[in-house]
């Protein structure tokens, strides 16, 4: 008997890889022309003609401009290494045991992230005004990092780092300012900050007022 040929395996890297391009080609182009023209003057169809895909492929992938925004914020929550800021930020403080080298090190993560997030958080928050869904899209943002600051706070809690007369909540909201877009637009964008001064006013921030002054 011949012997039967066995089925070849489809090999799907090749299209995955391209829409992947397509996806990050897409992704610039709408921040560009968000932050050039604001939200409510850039239209899909220029975003699509910039990234060179069709207007459909847009609206398959993201579903309009709403959602090309919340890809935008997304992403740039990730930071810029090739593994997410928040996976590292929790990496680090699993291994690390001195309290203040894990604040600097979160100063140093804030500064990344918010040169990435706070120009599409402040056209979020300019378009919020007349958009219900860059409204709901803001507050979920807000929302989403106040949790994220809260698990930061409940773990220096757990540890018994933070100062005697702080409480949970206050830890939470203390974080939750230093990872603000409004700081880092009023100190970086508005009075010049470089990001390591940033970072650093940041982590004396976060250590002047939740740790114990004897430490």
């Amino acid at each position: 008997m011949g012997q039967v040929k066995g089925k070849r395996r489809y090999d799907s890297s090749g299209r995955q890889e391209q829409a992947r391009r397509s996806r990050e080609a897409i992704l610039e182009a709408a921040e560009r022309q968000f932050l050039d023209q604001g939200y409510a003057r850039t239209t899909v169809s220029a975003i699509a003609g910039a990234a060179g895909v069709s207007v459909e492929t847009v609206y398959k992938a993201f579903g309009g401009k709403a959602g090309l925004v919340q890809a935008i914020y997304e992403r740039g929550l990730t930071g810029r290494g090739t593994v997410p800021a928040y996976q590292r930020s929790d990496e680090m403080r699993a291994q690390e045991t001195d309290p203040e080298t894990i604040m600097r090190k979160w100063g140093v993560l804030t500064a990344e992230v918010a040169s990435l997030v706070t120009p599409i958080r402040l056209l979020m928050r300019a378009a919020a005004a007349t958009d219900p869904e860059m409204a709901t899209l803001l507050r979920a943002g807000d929302d989403e990092r106040l949790e994220r600051m809260r698990h930061h706070a409940r773990f220096l809690d757990g540890r018994g780092w933070l100062r005697a007369d702080v409480t949970l909540a206050e830890a939470t909201d203390v974080l939750w300012t230093c990872s603000s877009a409004e700081l880092y637009e009023l100190l970086v964008m508005k009075r010049g900050w470089p990001l390591s001064r940033f970072a650093r006013f940041v982590t004396d921030f976060m250590i002047s007022s939740l740790l114990p002054a004897d430490r």
